[in-house]
């Protein structure tokens, strides 16, 4: 590849930033009124450097967090923070959180172990009464990102380049604190259907819960809330019901939806049902790197955007590709009514040749009890599916898992199905995203990007096209590699690019959704450095596609499940 010099591309939230990054509530349903975000500047170092200014939670290697120095991966970050409790949080517990830091850490309260975490995509809490000063207090967090592969990894890779794209280091999502009573509500589980929900309340066992404009009381931690007239939660019209429990002196803002997600025959054919209904997902694969934060966007205001955007054109599926998002962007797909496919985060080894080339030619069968046979990458892999489906568990607009994607990482994919199933049996499950099929899956999963769409082979399962697309329509001041394009299809004019998009849904998906075909996945909701196949730029400054260009599809891939 030729040398180039990666173009600075800002979104126009990036632009405008000011004052406290991402000073908005973290987690939309555990909400305490009181708290403090602790974003904003920091002091940074690799370790042996001099400490400069950071903008968290923007990552070293991204333009919004102002730093310019080195990143060496494998060496110590250190960040440091001042700060002071305020006086009216006096006789309470304080909780320190962090949404994620890449790819480990440890973190000291004015000198003093606090916590560590070696998932860089999960969020993790301390306890820091014990530890805290009268007046200024610092916070230290030390971290590094050594892209080891028996970690979840995604799409990081120290040489970036075609579908592999720059790491993220250190602090990604917000630091915060909260106060809290001595006994205090820690999490909800949530299960609902087309009737009502079952909510545990863990921390504290007794309670009230104000829901439809009354109190209801709640004992051994358990309450079923039943509205009077079941509203039904869909893309069309996401209605969410808004919940406050009350235990003691803690008090928490919450919310669920009502729906359900099956797999059905209907007239024959196996179906995807959304509220006992067959439903054409018609989605986008989504990366979720931005031009200036990468895995952080300026502010979470741009996940809203890119939802209204994508949903004036139909879509009404994201599949969060390898990467776990703070919880503000699934309460927009909630509350926006955006349905998503949430992809495990890969470790383990990828293989050009095993992975890509060889499915790529139709050798597309293996035998997974013999691949990442390394124990520790394993055992990782599985706790971090835990912790992801336990962490993600509430959100509504989630309605699909998917454990191995392309064969990253992939062993024993049914004992990995079973478990995660035992984990969550209300939602559908893609084992093997592409290829690399094994026995146990909810849907028959399938990756096309060259040759003629199609269905797969296990007609017992509903018919999924996880990946196809990725059409390269270049706008070269918009975009980070000047020099080098990678996407699967070129077009050198706008209207060539439209006009091939309308003919592979009319004409290729929609006979397939007639078929049996139940959802597809198209790459995707924006560039991503050299990969320039989105919908948006990478700077999100343009979209390639208007709603009269999509006019028509989504109203003919519904009517075709229907048939």
């Amino acid at each position: 590849m030729k040398d180039f010099t990666p173009v600075k591309l800002y979104t126009t939230e990036g632009e405008a930033l000011s004052g406290t990054p991402w000073n908005v509530y973290p987690r939309p349903q555990l909400v305490r009124k009181d708290w403090l975000c602790l974003n904003g500047e920091w002091s940074f170092c690799f370790e042996g450097d001099d400490p400069v200014t950071i903008l968290v939670p923007f990552c070293p290697e991204s333009l919004l967090s102002g730093y310019e120095g080195r990143v060496e991966y494998g060496s110590r970050m250190i960040y440091e923070k001042v700060f002071t409790i305020p006086s009216s949080w006096a006789g309470k517990r304080i909780i320190l959180n962090f949404g994620a830091v890449s790819r480990s850490c440890e973190v000291l309260v004015n000198g003093s172990p606090a916590a560590s975490n070696d998932n860089g995509y999960l969020p993790f809490s301390a306890d820091i009464t014990d530890l805290l000063l009268y007046g200024e207090n610092k916070l230290t967090v030390r971290a590094f990102n050594d892209l080891s592969t028996q970690y979840p990894y995604g799409k990081q890779k120290k040489a970036r380049g075609g579908m592999w794209y720059t790491p993220v280091s250190g602090i990604w999502q917000t630091v915060w604190l909260e106060p809290v009573p001595d006994k205090y509500i820690t999490c909800l589980k949530i299960d609902s259907d087309l009737k009502g929900a079952d909510i545990e309340i863990h921390g504290v066992s007794e309670g009230t819960v104000y829901f439809e404009g009354r109190e209801q009381p709640f004992s051994g931690g358990r309450i079923r809330l039943v509205p009077e007239a079941p509203h039904l939660w869909s893309p069309d019209d996401p209605y969410l019901y808004k919940i406050t429990v009350t235990s003691g002196k803690d008090e928490i803002e919450s919310y669920f939806a009502l729906r359900t997600i099956t797999s059905e025959t209907v007239n024959g054919k196996p179906r995807m049902c959304l509220n006992g209904k067959p439903f054409f997902f018609n989605g986008l694969l989504d990366q979720g790197y931005f031009s200036d934060g990468l895995y952080s966007p300026a502010s979470p205001a741009l996940f809203a955007e890119d939802i209204r955007k994508l949903k004036k054109l139909g879509f009404n599926t994201l599949r969060k590709h390898i990467k776990i998002e703070p919880l503000n962007f699934y309460y927009e797909c909630d509350r926006l009514g955006m349905i998503v496919f949430q992809d495990m985060v890969n470790n383990g080894i990828y293989s050009f040749r095993r992975d890509t080339l060889r499915p790529t030619i139709g050798l597309k069968r293996i035998n997974d009890a013999h691949t990442n046979t390394d124990p520790k990458s394993r055992e990782i892999f599985l706790k971090s599916m835990e912790r992801t489906a336990k962490h993600l568990y509430n959100c509504p607009s989630i309605l699909l898992w998917t454990i191995f994607n392309e064969g990253w990482g992939q062993f024993r994919a049914d004992e990995a199905y079973e478990k995660l199933k035992s984990l969550d049996p209300s939602r559908l499950i893609d084992s093997t995203s592409g290829w690399f099929h094994q026995k146990k899956t909810d849907v028959d999963s399938l990756h096309i990007y060259f040759g003629k769409l199609k269905l797969g082979k296990r007609r017992d399962l509903p018919q999924f096209l996880s990946e196809f697309g990725g059409y390269v329509y270049k706008i070269n001041d918009h975009s980070f590699n000047p020099v080098k394009t990678y996407g699967y299809k070129l077009f050198k004019s706008k209207e060539e690019y439209i006009k091939a998009f309308r003919k592979v849904y009319l004409e290729d998906l929609v006979p397939l959704a007639e078929q049996g075909l139940c959802g597809s996945i198209y790459t995707q909701v924006s560039d991503v450095e050299d990969e320039t196949n989105g919908i948006f730029t990478y700077d999100r400054k343009v979209c390639r596609l208007s709603p009269s260009d999509t006019d028509g599809i989504a109203g003919a891939l519904a009517q075709a499940v229907k048939g």
